[in-house]
């Protein structure tokens, strides 16, 4: 048995106010990891050539705005 496995069983046994808890505190940390990949891609140039292309995009005129405006 894996340790997924293993963590996956024990899950199972937790009454519901630990397994909301434990499900608060997984919520929390994927968003922490999120946030960290994200800042690294950043840092790493991962999303430059998406931003050059964006910014040639709403120079040519080709953007709308975000939320569209209210008519």
């Amino acid at each position: 048995m894996s340790t997924v496995e293993q963590i996956e069983a024990a899950i199972q046994k937790l009454p519901r106010e630990e397994f909301f808890r434990l499900h608060e505190w997984i919520r929390d940390r994927f968003d922490d990891e999120w946030d960290r990949q994200f800042e690294e891609d950043a840092r790493s140039g991962r999303f430059d050539a998406v931003a050059r292309e964006a910014r040639a995009e709403y120079r040519a005129g080709k953007s709308t705005p975000f939320p569209p405006d209210e008519k």
